[in-house]
């Protein structure tokens, strides 16, 4: 009888030690492919954030060209309210200051900091136009190239 219950409790050992490994083995399994997966979401939350940020810069860049192209063709005597160019710029200027507005919810500081000075430059031009003399490309082209770096920098992350 006693070598009854030695085998008894031998196979109920074997047993008991299969199903702890098992146990263990389809945890770690498990936990595995949760971290797989987390991986996983992680990166496409990383792409699309890239894919935000790339469309919100396109943007800016874009509506800073046309706020460019606004400021090229100030009417050099002025305007008045409802004048065609005036009301087109004020749009491309509300525009152009949304954008700016978002680069600061969506970039670190130092991006917003260069797309801010590059929106002050151009809001300054557009409105106020530059001294005799001063070439707009030249009066730009730092703040521009600044806010451009920067985000380059950022992106290249």
């Amino acid at each position: 009888m006693a070598g009854q219950v030695s085998v008894s409790l031998i196979s109920l050992g074997g047993v008991v030690l299969g199903g702890m490994l098992s146990f263990l083995v389809q945890f770690a399994t498990q936990r595995s492919a949760e971290r797989a997966e987390l991986r996983r979401q992680q990166a496409e939350l990383s792409e699309a954030r890239r894919a935000e940020r790339f469309a919100l810069l396109e943007r800016f860049v874009e509506v800073g060209a046309e706020a460019e192209r606004a400021a090229f063709s100030r009417p050099p005597h002025g305007w008045d309210d409802t004048s065609a160019w005036k009301l087109a710029t004020q749009d491309v200027m509300n525009r152009l200051w949304v954008a700016e507005r978002l680069i600061r919810i969506q970039f670190p500081l130092p991006v917003h900091d260069a797309a801010r000075k590059y929106f002050l430059d151009l809001n300054r031009t557009v409105w106020e136009g530059l001294p005799d003399g001063e070439s707009m490309r030249d009066y730009l082209e730092d703040n521009r190239l600044a806010f451009l770096d920067a985000a380059r920098a950022v992106m290249g992350e």
